[in-house]
């Protein structure tokens, strides 16, 4: 059995020379190389941006979705939307182990979720067993290849297996939300009414204590209620996060002009940056979780209102990210509670 590369360079048709990810097309041949996993799957999470976007485009109809779906794994041999670039992860149960990949504690027949994304993960979907429109998950039967370099994590015995993968989707989110925030700091989650947005609000409550400062901005009526019961926030605010001077002045009254220490961007679309902008303190930093945040518009336009912030992009990996989100779940019955009614 011939080994492969680690990051799964010898799986990219087009262009060549490409990492899996930024290919345009790769091998989804599903015969595994000696260092990679094979895997039945059960079930795709499509991320936020690129659900969205599939689900505009086909107005909603299943039918449509459904084929739209199965054209971007045929034509690219992986679940990468060409509009977002963004992907999502999946569920499955492990088919097949190539004899030198490194984790040896593996079974076949064990339940995982990829922590890496789809839009680098060779996959082939035989058939579409269901989109579910309202949570961004498709049951499918299908396989797919994790290569030697791929993250992923067995799955927990003491919680629903969608609940899980929908929780480990956006890992990367409150993990990286409990390095930034420190006690006492005044904390903007953008979006905090969705998946990702109740996580971070979550974990942002508990890194800020009793001295520090939520606030979630939702554009939601019915999520901002959800936080404001589920108690994920000392300030509420409902706006648009594409009017960016709107919220600058709403986040400026809540904060007595002090403005935010830190902000979270969760939303999955697009033009919201210059609202995370505005709203973070010089030297304050702004964390763009979302797949729909643009490089350019960020760049220049914090340059265009005299910001000196650090921006960072929401990498959806950090060390123990999938350990603390599945504990935010054991912690939470409130969280815990929303994501089976939502997710299960």
């Amino acid at each position: 059995m011939e080994k492969g590369c680690p990051f799964g360079t010898h799986r990219v048709i087009e262009p060549v020379g490409m990492l899996p990810q930024a290919a345009k097309k790769i091998d989804n041949t599903m015969q595994i190389r000696s260092n990679e996993l094979l895997i039945d799957v059960q079930t795709l999470n499509i991320d936020s941006a690129s659900f969205t976007q599939i689900k505009k485009a086909c107005e909603k109809d299943i039918s449509k979705m459904e084929k739209m779906i199965l054209d971007i794994v045929n034509e690219r041999g992986k679940m990468q939307n060409p509009v977002t670039g963004s992907g999502g992860m999946l569920i499955g149960t492990i088919k097949e182990i190539g004899p030198d990949f490194p984790d040896k504690s593996l079974k076949i027949g064990d339940k995982i979720a990829t922590l890496v994304s789809l839009s680098l993960t060779p996959l082939k979907i035989e058939k579409i067993k269901k989109v579910n429109i309202n949570n961004d998950q498709v049951d499918i039967d299908g396989q797919a290849i994790l290569f030697e370099s791929g993250l992923y994590a067995v799955l927990p015995n003491d919680i629903p297996e969608k609940l899980a993968l929908a929780a480990l989707d956006v890992a990367g989110a409150p993990a990286q939300v409990a390095k930034l925030v420190k006690p006492g700091n005044t904390v903007c989650i953008i979006g905090g009414g969705g998946k990702s947005g109740v996580l971070c609000s979550y974990e942002a409550m508990k890194q800020a204590g009793k001295d520090g400062k939520v606030i979630v901005v939702e554009y939601s009526e019915e999520n901002a209620k959800r936080i404001k019961d589920m108690n994920l926030a000392h300030h509420v605010i409902v706006a648009d996060a594409t009017k960016p001077v709107e919220v600058y002045e709403k986040v400026k009254e809540v904060t007595d002009g002090e403005f935010c220490d830190i902000t979270i961007n969760n939303v999955n679309i697009e033009s919201t940056e210059m609202s995370s902008i505005l709203i973070t303190k010089d030297e304050g930093i702004v964390y763009f979780f979302s797949m729909a945040t643009s490089f350019t518009k960020a760049a220049l336009g914090a340059e265009g209102v005299g910001k000196d912030i650090t921006m960072m992009v929401g990498n959806g990996y950090t060390k123990g990210h999938a350990d603390l989100t599945l504990q935010i779940i054991r912690e939470s019955e409130d969280i815990r509670n929303l994501f089976e009614k939502l997710y299960v």
